[in-house]
């Protein structure tokens, strides 16, 4: 399955993010490494995987690729509730981010997205 999509986002630590940056490349989260592959979402699947994954986490941040940028290891498969969502059978190379932003938490403890990535 592929999409014409722009952009990817991961959801990760600032501490995991850090030691990213340090290495060149992010190789996922644990439940990345259990999976066998980086969990990426869309723009407009950001909502549910925060309010899903990370409610009441205040140590995130949020990281754009370009889905060209990530190659043919980036898949586009079926997941939650019968959705698409894109997945990365590989490390996250840390120079090929094009944002990265610090989530903050809304009233409801779910993280919010900055205002930057509205138009994403």
């Amino acid at each position: 399955m592929t999409t014409t999509r722009q952009f990817v986002f991961k959801v990760t630590t600032r501490a995991a993010w850090k030691t990213a940056c340090r290495s060149g490349v992010y190789a996922g989260s644990a439940d990345d490494l259990r999976d066998g592959y980086i969990h990426l979402s869309l723009r407009e699947q950001l909502p549910g995987t925060l309010a899903k994954h990370f409610r009441g986490r205040h140590d995130l941040v949020l990281i754009q690729f370009e889905t060209l940028a990530l190659g043919e290891l980036l898949r586009w498969e079926v997941s939650r509730g019968g959705e698409v969502f894109p997945h990365l059978y590989a490390p996250l190379p840390t120079q090929k981010v094009v944002a990265v932003c610090d989530l903050q938490l809304g009233i409801d403890g779910v993280p919010m997205l900055p205002k930057e990535f509205a138009a994403c």
